[in-house]
């Protein structure tokens, strides 16, 4: 399915496990149907914060779910309704951080590589990856001490930093939401969610 690109509004690629849900390494089958699932902390919040001046899309390497069942997923942490769109290994048949995987999305999405922004927890699958295709990318590393900043690639620590990070990354009709957002993140409240 292609989407109909919006000049005003870019689009804000996230990966799934532990980057907007926390994966359990010792689950197994999909995570729809996991006894516990949990979103990664600040998820919701920044999520929804986000909405009004991005498109958002999950880009997954998950084998073990398709499109329904991580749609079903992400409805038991209320984040289903903010993901516009899902790509993910069954329906694409390629997996990050091949180009292949990448030039699907944009094609899909309907936009060059320049109107995306890629999300995640993995520097060499999600941020090398989405580079390598000339996408910018953010690394959320919340498991060492590691900062890596490059001219297509920042880091944060948690979600809660991501508002603030994108400003280094003006994307077309979104760069005064983004200069709003540097100057008082404290509009946002995050709370945990279990």
């Amino acid at each position: 399915m292609t989407v109909t690109a919006s000049a005003e509004k870019p689009w804000l690629l996230f990966d799934w496990g532990d980057t907007l849900m926390k994966d359990d390494p010792t689950a197994e089958g999909p995570m729809a149907l996991w006894s516990h699932v949990e979103a990664v902390h600040g998820a919701l919040e920044v999520l929804t914060s986000l909405k009004p001046e991005w498109r958002l899309a999950l880009a997954t390497n998950a084998v073990a779910s398709n499109e329904d069942q991580i749609r079903a997923a992400l409805k038991r942490v209320n984040l289903d309704q903010l993901i516009e769109m899902i790509f993910c290994f069954q329906s694409i048949g390629y997996k990050k951080p091949s180009p292949q995987f990448f030039a699907c999305v944009l094609k899909d999405l309907g936009v060059t590589a320049g109107q995306v922004i890629m999300v995640g927890d993995n520097f060499d699958i999600d941020v090398a990856g989405a580079n390598g295709m000339g996408i910018r990318a953010i690394w959320l590393n919340g498991h060492s001490d590691e900062i890596r900043a490059g001219t297509l690639y920042r880091t944060i620590r948690n979600l809660i930093e991501l508002p603030q990070v994108l400003t280094g990354f003006n994307v077309g009709m979104n760069a005064r939401y983004l200069r709003r957002q540097a100057r008082s993140p404290s509009k946002l409240t995050f709370t945990r969610t279990t």
